[in-house]
């Protein structure tokens, strides 16, 4: 939805020499009706006029497509540019080895994306994962997960918001982490869009796709760190781990964020 965007477009603005050209490709699942990018084209024209109260210079492109679908040649990539990627918690909705047959040169969604990424060669890429182990192949496993991380949830909302009939808090509960849960409890195999894993087994699969972590500047962690005991309920947390920063309620870390790059070529 480009709500990430505005607070670096207004420090681009704010850059010693002036701001650099700004493009950005948004890339999501096409929506329904006559135009799928829709509502990718939407979050773009909002960007730009942001962009435009800045003067930063700015370009949008929007995709609709799945994500394994989309090809270098689709990106319009320019030698001259920064390549960074940014994937914040989306990559659980690809399907992984457990629902599709895979093999050396079919593998499933989720490597497939890691691999796309990978031959991009980014400059960065940023990434944050919903720390949950929801995608335990079994029932049992993955109805006890999914109840203790929306516990932990729906606790964080009833400490926060105070107004029980609050029509985005009903929607937040309802249409959203209703669905979800509905998704992960009552779906199976390609049925089953919500397929979370936790922060360690994708740092298991970023290495695996060639990728090496990038180190986590503790400033970014003691900054969050202040917000949170400054601006936000006691009972959110802030932590570090193996280059992690995790982002959690009452010490169960709900969110990861990390940083990587390319693997240099073993000589």
């Amino acid at each position: 939805y480009g709500i990430q965007w505005p607070c670096l477009i207004s420090a681009l603005a704010d850059r010693k020499g002036g701001p650099p050209f700004l493009r950005i490709t948004g890339i999501d699942v096409p929506g329904p009706g006559a135009n799928p990018a829709e509502g990718i084209e939407e979050t773009g024209k909002r960007l730009a006029e942001y962009a435009k109260t800045y003067n930063v210079p700015f370009e949008y492109h929007a995709i609709a497509g799945k994500w394994e679908d989309i090809e270098a040649s689709d990106l319009s990539l320019r030698q001259d540019e920064v390549l960074v990627v940014n994937c914040m918690h989306r990559l659980r909705h690809l399907m992984d080895e457990s629902v599709v047959a895979t093999n050396a040169d079919h593998p499933s969604p989720r490597n497939k994306v890691l691999s796309q990424i990978r031959s991009l060669n980014p400059n960065i890429v940023l990434i944050g994962v919903v720390n949950s182990g929801i995608n335990a192949p079994f029932f049992v496993s993955r109805f006890r997960e999914a109840l203790y991380f929306f516990s932990s949830k729906f606790d964080m909302i009833e400490s926060t918001v105070d107004d029980n009939e609050n029509p985005l808090r009903l929607m937040l509960e309802r249409q959203i982490m209703g669905r979800d849960i509905l998704n992960i409890v009552a779906c199976e195999a390609h049925e089953r869009i919500e397929r979370p894993e936790t922060y360690r087994q994708w740092h298991a699969r970023f290495q695996r796709a060639g990728f090496d972590q990038v180190r986590l500047d503790k400033s970014v962690v003691q900054k969050a760190t202040y917000v949170i005991e400054t601006c936000y309920h006691k009972d959110f947390t802030v932590d570090d781990d193996t280059k992690w920063m995790l982002m959690g309620w009452k010490g169960r870390m709900m969110q990861a964020l990390s940083a990587w790059k390319p693997s240099l070529p073993r000589v």
